[in-house]
């Protein structure tokens, strides 16, 4: 395979891996290098991937802010869904990786490039997300997943080779970091070492955008997020862009430690892995996104949605973003958004995001119907002795059955 390839585009950090990863390919595979740096939010100054990829050489240097993007095509049209897997985790890791692949798909189309490259290992669940999105969007392309080939198992291995090749290694690179850090707009996501063990509580020092909430602030703070169609588009009567938006839910949530996850959870490879993940303004969202559904969408249509959520979030964990049955769901998803707009007044407190209030000129919600008082609408309460009386038939047929048999 080594021949065929003859140029490459690797997802570049500008981390130590992927800097090892880029010399690897160049003297693997003899071939020329087009990196990729995604601007996801993830809080790091994007120029020093410059400088490193420059340092080896590199003539196509691509570095994107796919921020709003990522937001509105992908972040968004997931929290329709009120998407979360296993019951607790917002996909912060999941959701991102098909928006990565899909440039990198994208760039080697552009550029002519033979195959695509990824520093992902083969432990986890990326390198699924990663080469399943490229096995949808372009089945001819080739992927070179290079902890998949090389001999290099360990830290002190990749610090030998980094060194060897007078690649550049972080002073708090020497020795063994305390975790690992994914980041981007919608989340931090923290693993290994220290987190290892799920026995032991996770020091103080992980948490990176959210403050411990018992020293948030005392008093809570109020927020108004306005709805249009499902999506999230302006926050104290303010319009604000997708990605605009999500920051500012950052910023309040993190202030008054909302968000924050220390899971175990299930990886689609067969392992469980305990992880700390920091969201702070899509846990704001997904509240606040109930909220406005509560009165928007008929019984039928919200029931179904939850019957068949755990399901979406599976999709999306697993890397079947860019699959038929994901955009099958999507479709439905979607079509249930067409009357959820209005305004969710949501409280912000010591860690927690809750629901206070919420309005819509599409509301389902009638006064008249619920009020303990005698409303507008006529409603006969002797009506519902029949609905009890037919749904109750079956029961009475099936208690007398047992009775009979037990006598």
């Amino acid at each position: 395979m080594a021949n065929e390839i003859k140029k490459v585009v690797l997802a570049y950090s500008g981390g130590l891996d992927t800097s090892i990863i880029l010399k690897w390919l160049q003297e693997t595979y003899n071939c020329e290098v087009v990196t990729f740096t995604a601007d996801l939010g993830q809080g790091e100054e994007l120029e020093p991937a410059r400088k490193k990829a420059e340092m080896f050489g590199i003539k196509d240097i691509r570095i994107e802010d796919l921020r709003e993007e990522f937001v509105r095509d992908f972040v968004f049209p997931m929290f329709r869904a009120n998407t979360v897997y296993e019951g607790q985790y917002l996909l912060g890791t999941s959701i991102a990786r098909p928006l990565i692949a899909k440039r990198l798909v994208e760039i080697a189309q552009e550029t002519g490039a033979d195959a695509i490259s990824h520093g992902a290992t083969g432990k986890g669940n990326d390198q699924v997300r990663f080469e399943l999105t490229a096995n949808a969007l372009d089945p001819s392309i080739k992927v070179i997943a290079p902890w998949r080939e090389w001999d290099l198992r360990s830290r002190t291995q990749l610090l030998a080779y980094a060194e060897a090749n007078q690649i550049p290694i972080a002073k708090d690179k020497r020795g063994e970091a305390p975790f690992s850090v994914d980041a981007n707009l919608l989340h931090t996501s923290s693993e290994g070492m220290v987190l290892e063990d799920p026995a032991v509580p996770a020091p103080d020092y992980v948490a990176q955008r959210t403050v411990d909430p018992e020293k948030a602030p005392n008093e809570p703070e109020i927020i108004t997020i306005g709805y249009e169609k499902g999506d999230p588009v302006s926050v104290n009567g303010v319009k604000l862009s997708p990605a605009a938006l999500l920051t500012k839910l950052n910023e309040l949530g993190g202030k008054h430690g909302v968000g924050r996850l220390d899971l175990v959870e299930n990886r689609f490879v067969g392992m469980k892995s305990r992880g700390l993940y920091e969201t702070p303004g899509g846990s704001i969202l997904l509240v606040a996104h109930r909220g406005i559904e509560s009165i928007t969408l008929d019984r039928g249509e919200a029931h179904l949605k939850d019957e068949l959520m755990p399901k979406y979030a599976e999709l999306i964990y697993n890397g079947f973003w860019f699959s038929p049955e994901r955009e099958m769901l999507q479709a439905l998803i979607d079509k249930s958004q067409e009357y959820v707009s209005g305004e969710v007044t949501v409280k912000l407190y010591k860690g927690s995001a809750s629901v206070i209030a919420r309005s819509s000129a599409n509301s389902l919600y009638s006064m008249d119907l619920v009020t303990f008082e005698e409303g507008a609408v006529a409603y006969d309460h002797k009506d519902a002795a029949g609905f009890i009386r037919l749904n109750g038939l079956r029961l009475k047929t099936w208690a007398a059955r047992n009775k009979k048999a037990n006598s």
